[in-house]
């Protein structure tokens, strides 16, 4: 088989998992896309991992108990590892909520290749940004299990190694900037290297 090293090579690149976590509205999808467009202007070989496409695909049927909800992020970490292995820098988009379930992901992708990133904004914040209108939904019981409201949010601990991004201190252009300066030497052959 072609090795990893070999694939990065070909690529000029180093293959990490870039996994944005927070609150729903805190600006993960919007990074997300945002970053992606960047490392793609800037040469790497990227793909995005989202809840919305890989909830109507790969983990379609799946709902959100604490368990469903681990067993996606768990598949997901999965794919994002076969995406490392192929030398691709993934970046992807999940609540993951769950100290546990970061650790999972860690765990599955590994630490090495694993660059975990809280996108923190307040819950307030998020409800008054509700771009998707969960917030609402949630308010008037048409949502249940909600994160932050009838499910739990775990904020990382210093031990967790997350980066953290406070989004409601800036604007969706700064924390793309601040966002894209800490990846770039991550995914550079001979840049930062995760321990």
């Amino acid at each position: 088989m072609v090795s990893r090293a070999e694939k990065e090579r070909r690529l000029n690149q180093r293959a990490r998992v870039i996994w944005l976590f927070g609150l729903s509205g805190a600006g993960k999808s919007t990074l997300a896309i945002g970053l992606e467009r960047a490392l793609l202007a800037d040469g790497f070989t990227t793909h995005l991992l989202d809840g919305d496409n890989v909830r109507s695909g790969l983990n379609r049927g799946l709902g959100f108990s604490d368990e469903d909800r681990t067993e996606n992020l768990r598949r997901v970490a999965e794919v994002a590892k076969l995406f490392v292995e192929a030398g691709v820098v993934v970046v992807a988009s999940f609540i993951t909520p769950l100290a546990r379930q970061r650790a999972l992901v860690r765990e599955i992708v590994g630490p090495a290749d694993c660059l975990p990133v809280w996108v923190d904004a307040s819950f307030e914040t998020c409800a008054r940004r509700d771009p998707k209108g969960l917030y609402a939904k949630a308010a008037s019981g048409a949502v249940t299990q909600f994160t932050g409201r009838d499910s739990g949010f775990e904020a990382p601990v210093a031990g967790e190694g997350a980066w953290t991004l406070r989004t409601e201190e800036q604007t969706p252009e700064e924390s793309l900037r601040a966002l894209r300066e800490w990846v770039v030497p991550h995914l550079r052959v001979g840049g930062t290297t995760r321990a």
